[in-house]
C-alpha cells in the first residue's frame, strides 16, 4: 500500500520505561532515549491512499482515499532479533471504511472517529477528534503549525531521529507478533508550535503524560510504502 501524509504534527513526551513496558504486547520492550520512553500523538491527514493492483481505490472501496488519522504510539524493539520500531496503542481514523479495512487487513487499532481540521491563512491547522462507539470519553483538539523551515535530515542519535526515522511497525495477532516494514524518504521536519487544549488519548490506554510541554516536530508531506504482514523473526 502506499500514501501520503500530509501536515503531521509530532508532539512527544518522556515516559517511565516501566510504565511502558507494563502496555506492551509479549515479544516486544521498550526502545529508550536518554534513560525515557517516549509517546507520541500524532494528528495528520492522509490522501493518494492505494493498494497494488487496485489503485486508487483504497481496500477496493470507493471514498476511503482522503481522510484525517490520530496515532497514539511509542518505540520499541523486538526481543528477538532487535529490530527497532514502532507500536500504536491507537489509531484514529475519520472514515469508517478505512477503520475497517485497516483493522481487517493489518490488525491495527483502528478506532472510528468524528474528525475535523481546517488550516488557517497563517497555516495553523485546527484538528479536532471524538472517538465514535466506545463508552469512555477519547477526545483532542489542538492548533498547530510548522515554523517554516525544513532542517536538514535528522542525524543518527539526535532525538528527531529516533522520534521519527522508524521503518516498521509492530502488532500482535492470534498469538503472534506481526511485522509490517515500511519505507519512505527522511522526514523533512520542521520546528513547530501548537497549543493542545484537550488531549485524552493517553488516559484512554492506560498512561499519564507528565506535566510538562511536549517535544514538537512538523512535517508537511511525505509519501510513505506499507507492505503486508508477516510473523516478526521468520
Amino acid at each position: 500500500m502506499a500514501q501520503r501524509w500530509n501536515d503531521l504534527l509530532f508532539a512527544h513526551w518522556p515516559i517511565a520505561v516501566d510504565d511502558l513496558a507494563r502496555l506492551l504486547p509479549a515479544g516486544l520492550e521498550v526502545d529508550g532515549f536518554d534513560g525515557w520512553g517516549w509517546v507520541g500523538v500524532v494528528p495528520f491527514w492522509m490522501d493518494r491512499v492505494r493498494t497494488r493492483g487496485v489503485g486508487e481505490l483504497a481496500f477496493g472501496v470507493p471514498g476511503t482515499t482522503v481522510f484525517p488519522e490520530l496515532n497514539l504510539r511509542t518505540y520499541v524493539r523486538s526481543r528477538r532479533t532487535g529490530l527497532a520500531g514502532v507500536y500504536f496503542f491507537s489509531l484514529d481514523a475519520g472514515s469508517a471504511l478505512a477503520v475497517l479495512g485497516a483493522r481487517t487487513l493489518f490488525h491495527l487499532p483502528y478506532y472510528l472517529a468524528a474528525m475535523s481540521r481546517r488550516t488557517e491563512a497563517d497555516g495553523t491547522i485546527q484538528y479536532e477528534s471524538r472517538r465514535l462507539l466506545t463508552r469512555k470519553s477519547v477526545r483532542f483538539r489542538a492548533s498547530y503549525r510548522g515554523l517554516g523551515e525544513v532542517a536538514e535530515p535528522s542525524a543518527p542519535g539526535s532525538i528527531e531521529h529516533f522520534l521519527t526515522e522508524r521503518y516498521c511497525l509492530f502488532t500482535p495477532f492470534a498469538g503472534r507478533l506481526l511485522v509490517g516494514h515500511i519505507h519512505h524518504r527522511p522526514w523533512p521536519l520542521e520546528a513547530a508550535e501548537a497549543e493542545i487544549g484537550v488531549n485524552e488519548l493517553a488516559a484512554a490506554h492506560g498512561l499519564t503524560l507528565p506535566n510538562r510541554p511536549p517535544v514538537l516536530h512538523f512535517a508537511r508531506e511525505l509519501e510513505v510504502s506499507i507492505w503486508s504482514l508477516e510473523q516478526e523473526g521468520r
